[in-house]
């Protein structure tokens, strides 16, 4: 697995370090998207300000432009290379519209699935376990 971001951005480095010792695979972190994608067979993004974070958006904005995911960094990945996004997406700020109702995309499928997980969630809380 390969992470993109830049620079104060990280993950925090507890959980990094704790991932990537338990990992059978190398974890990766890069600054530079264009090789961070380069051949992956899943590319998965997410907004670049969440909540609690809105007084940052500005500055993230500009920050984060040269990781948008759009149809020029999608080239580096795999010719049949799936996009994730957890949504709500900001289209056109960390993934552009063409890219996400693209036919690579399966964001939508996996907003469903996630839908679906949480209804069993919801059902196994409040019946506990059948």
């Amino acid at each position: 697995m390969t992470l993109a971001c830049p620079t104060g951005y990280d993950p925090d480095p507890a959980i990094l370090k704790a991932a990537q010792q338990q990992a059978k695979k190398p974890i990766t972190l890069l600054r530079d998207p264009a090789e961070a994608i380069q051949g992956a067979d899943v590319v998965n993004v997410d907004v670049w300000a969440s909540m609690g974070q809105e007084d940052e958006t500005e500055k993230r904005l500009a920050v984060f432009q040269p990781y948008q995911l759009n149809k020029a960094l999608l080239k580096h990945a795999a010719a049949d290379a799936v996009v994730l996004h957890c949504l709500p997406a900001h289209r056109d700020e960390e993934i552009t519209e063409e890219v996400l109702e693209g036919s690579q995309s399966v964001a939508f499928d996996q907003a469903e699935n996630k839908m679906h997980m949480h209804k069993a969630i919801l059902e196994y809380l409040i019946n506990g376990m059948v």
